[in-house]
């Protein structure tokens, strides 16, 4: 454990009905081998003790006498800093509960019954109270209870059991209103077809609706198969997504790496109601260090999986419908576009295509010092291929003759800005002329970046791009290069292998003499950078320790030199981001000043 960061597994063992002594070593042999492999919390299903199949067994004395015994056996095998949940029935007060058994450093934490009763349930088993007892024969609490991390506040960990997860207020929403960030659910719910898909929704529906990490283990191998069979489905999520799964009838086990911390931003950022109920807080301990069942994603902004091209259509269409919305509103004639044969500006201009008719669109390219022949080429080739026709206006001379009037001749940013400038002001004049309006086409890590020109670039009637990260923009122009093909796709190729740059400076021997990311560091970084620290306001540690493990290929040197790029630069360019555009929010992330990131100017950069 480190940064909130937990291995956890749900795991399946194949037990034997009405045999605790083999199911407890069994149990204790899973709790061997997983904290071996270093997880730190693992749940077994409900009812895994004796079987939830037992059926009127559960009446025996004798086989809740064993049950007893099985429970004390394994929670004196836990090993120190593992959190350990199964599932068991305890008798109390004259009545007989389905309980999640906690367990931790050789010592039995407490139970949580079961709240929601199926018909099955009902026969044997009395639903949870409102309260917390205790169970003096293992001197531990039962009800209302929650176990905490000792070493890191963010670690909380509430449970539910079985049926608990479809009820209309499930036990877990109490739990998560006061505190817990992880729930761990112990099921022992029969096969039936189609109960994957359910199991997938309410699971998923759970973490995103709750925002926390959720741990369902289901009962498989060895239950009865007299009128039913179970599956051994397991499922870890996070955030309303899908971290990992077992797959039906398989081997019962999945391993992941879930993040306290990510589900307690997200509650700072949209509030939660406080607990109706009271709950006693148990504490437990886990070890500072870490090693992660896999890397980070390295590309948090860009689709991936079965789905990645429907969300990259999704993102298309927000951004031509609300490109094509604010058209409509100002009723605008053009569209006027600066087209430089860069990445930015050719998604800008599909967007365009997407959201307009051709004849609405005007776009200008406007060579000036920095501009290479490829550049140029790449422009000409997209517009043509689109269908469009392309607009030249050369603005050397425009740019020297200002350059001259006050008096300047260094090739500084006064020079570089110059220009930034004067294209600006060439697209504003030409969207006067044609009743039209500016479409600008800065993207999100560029303002995070604060690479853009004040009053330059940076300015526009209507930033569409102004929700979409570099890595993204990559990702959408490919998408589109391989939708479109033909002409537009060996355009778009093109400009996929053009370096990044703002071609302000003079090119060497005829190529692009200004590469972006040797200035700034590489976007694959930046765009990671930005998504851990403004989406969930990681700590700058933190998100090294995320960036080397995501990126282990960069040198120490030079992830630290883009960190420190990222903080300097992120924090001086807010004055830019306070007066930019309106433009359309596509993921977790936009700076919008008036929706999203607020921010003063003159804040002091994190350390």
């Amino acid at each position: 454990m480190k940064y909130g960061i937990v291995k956890a597994a749900a795991v399946t063992p194949t037990i034997r009905v009405n045999d605790p002594e083999h199911n407890a070593e069994v149990i204790i042999s899973r709790i061997k081998e997983l904290a071996a492999r270093g997880v730190e919390i693992i749940v077994f299903p409900e009812l895994c003790v004796t079987g939830y199949t037992a059926g009127d067994l559960f009446y025996s004395a004798r086989l809740l006498q064993r049950s007893d015994d099985a429970i004390k056996n394994i929670s004196a095998a836990t090993p120190d800093n593992v959190l350990v949940f199964f599932g068991a029935p305890v008798a109390h007060n004259g009545r007989l509960y389905d309980c999640a058994v906690a367990a931790s450093g050789g010592k039995t934490l407490g139970f949580v019954p079961k709240t929601e009763l199926a018909e099955y349930d009902r026969r044997y088993f009395a639903p949870a109270f409102d309260g917390v007892a205790r169970i003096a024969r293992f001197d531990a609490p039962m009800g209302n209870v929650l176990f905490k991390c000792a070493n890191n506040d963010a670690i909380i960990v509430g449970c539910e059991v079985g049926n608990d997860l479809r009820s209309d207020v499930p036990p877990s929403a109490e739990a998560c209103r006061a505190g817990a960030t992880v729930i761990v659910n112990l099921s022992a719910a029969d096969e039936e077809v189609g109960k994957a898909e359910l199991s997938r929704t309410l699971v998923s529906s759970a973490s995103a609706r709750m925002r926390c990490a959720y741990i369902y283990a289901e009962a498989g191998c060895g239950e009865s198969v007299t009128d039913c069979v179970f599956s051994g489905h397991d499922i870890i999520a996070e955030s309303g997504e899908i971290s990992s799964e077992s797959k039906p009838f398989a081997d019962g086990l999945v391993v992941c790496d879930i993040d306290a911390e990510k589900q307690l931003a997200a509650r700072r950022k949209s509030g939660m109601r406080e607990p109706t109920r009271k709950f006693e807080t148990i504490e437990f301990s886990l070890a500072d260090g870490i090693k992660l069942e896999r890397a980070p994603e390295r590309y948090p902004f860009v689709p991936n999986g079965s789905d990645a091209k429907e969300r990259a259509e999704l993102m298309l269409t927000m951004q031509s419908r609300a490109m094509g919305a604010r058209m409509a509103h100002v009723k605008a004639a053009k569209a006027v576009i600066g087209v430089s044969g860069g990445l930015d500006s050719a998604l800008a201009l599909l967007v365009c295509a997407r959201a307009v008719k051709k004849e609405s669109i005007l776009p200008v390219t406007m060579p000036a010092f920095g501009t290479t022949d490829k550049t140029l080429g790449n422009a000409q080739k997209l517009c043509a291929a689109l269908g469009l026709e392309l607009k030249t206006v050369n603005i050397k001379d425009t740019v020297a003759k200002h350059l001259a009037d006050i008096d300047h001749a260094e090739k500084d940013v006064t020079y570089e800005n110059a220009q930034a400038r004067t294209r600006a002001m060439t697209l504003f004049d030409l969207a006067n002329k044609t009743g039209g309006l500016v479409v600008g086409t800065g993207d999100l890590s560029e303002l995070a970046l604060g690479w853009a020109t004040y009053n330059g670039d940076h300015m526009s009637s209507y930033g569409v791009n102004a929700g979409v990260p570099k890595t993204l923009v990559k990702y959408l122009v490919r998408y589109e290069a391989e939708r479109l093909g033909g002409d537009a796709r060996t355009a778009l190729l093109s400009i996929l292998d053009t370096d990044i740059s703002p071609e302000l400076l003079p090119p060497e021997e005829g190529k692009i003499a200004q590469k972006t990311e040797d200035i700034l560091g590489k976007y694959d970084l930046h765009d990671f950078i930005i998504y851990h620290y403004c989406a969930f306001g990681y700590t700058r540690e933190k998100i090294a320790f995320l960036l080397e493990q995501a990126f282990p290929e960069v040198s120490a040197r030079m992830r630290k030199q883009t960190l420190d790029t990222f903080f300097k630069r992120f924090f001086a360019a807010q004055f830019k981001r306070s007066c930019m555009p309106d433009g359309v929010k596509i993921g977790s992330v936009s700076f919008s000043p008036r929706t999203a990131w607020h921010m003063p100017s003159d804040a002091f950069p994190d350390d």
